[in-house]
């Protein structure tokens, strides 16, 4: 299917690993224009390498999401190269660990700077370039929001805040005809995904132990399956669907665990 993203300018944030350079692969083989924000420098410029070698026009802006100044600066990057905004991913993030009984009014804090506060100034930012052009907001949301997971206190309230955003931009861009939807992962292998797997004492089997859970095919989500229902949602081919939590997980979180 032709998306018709071609030359289309996406936003994308964690946009140099997992999730996010699955993102960026998809994007750009639908012939869109990149923009990747991130702090991390090498990965960065090796995933616009990448991306490159493929064909794909991509550009790039080191930012450090938790300061409001450099988001405002990240987008401005990005309309000065290419003059307008098509679409924007918020991506970024990490399952920080942060908990209830553990944690600190200081962690907790944190956690929510790094998780959701970012999500906010990256539509704020970039919502001038989305009213011009009618474009669409993808944010990536996970299923702790909904499940729990225990021991993530801070994550968990940062993806219930990604939940309730995406149905409130929805509404209040509604004049505007821009879309806003969130792309639900439940057990996706990533960078950050291995380095936790590795946290137990038998990791190998902790693993096979999650995907024998995950009811279609038993096996972990990719991060390019993840992307081809980003780039349906910030395309025409989804062009009356807003306000939706679209879940891309096999069926891990709403599935019969017993099947």
């Amino acid at each position: 299917m032709d998306l018709k993203l071609k030359d289309k300018v996406i936003v994308v944030t964690g946009g140099s690993k997992g999730i996010g350079f699955g993102i960026c692969e998809v994007l750009a083989a639908e012939g869109a224009i990149i923009f990747i924000i991130g702090r991390n420098q090498p990965t960065i410029i090796k995933a616009a390498e990448d991306l490159e070698a493929s064909g794909a026009t991509v550009a790039f802006a080191f930012a450090e999401l938790t300061d409001p100044k450099q988001c405002e600066n990240a987008i401005k990057s990005a309309v000065e190269r290419f003059g307008k905004i098509d679409g924007l991913v918020n991506n970024a993030g990490v399952n920080d660990g942060v908990s209830l009984e553990n944690g600190n009014y200081e962690d907790f804090m944190s956690s929510l700077q790094k998780n959701l506060v970012h999500y906010y100034l990256m539509a704020h930012h970039a919502l001038p370039e989305l009213k011009k052009s009618k474009g669409a907001i993808v944010n990536i949301g996970s299923k702790t929001s909904v499940t729990g997971q225990g021991g993530t206190s801070g994550y968990a309230a940062a993806n219930g805040g990604r939940n309730a955003l995406t149905r409130e931009w929805a509404v209040e861009l509604l004049p505007y005809s821009i879309r806003v939807n969130a792309v639900m992962v439940a057990e996706c292998f990533t960078p950050l995904y291995e380095r936790w797997i590795k946290t137990f004492d038998e990791p190998e089997k902790k693993l096979k132990g999650i995907t024998e859970k995950i009811p279609l095919e038993n096996r972990m989500t990719t991060a390019r399956e993840i992307g081809n229902s980003v780039a349906f949602l910030l395309s025409e081919a989804s062009s009356h669907t807003t306000g939706q939590l679209v879940y891309v997980d096999g069926g891990y979180t709403h599935l019969d665990r017993a099947l």
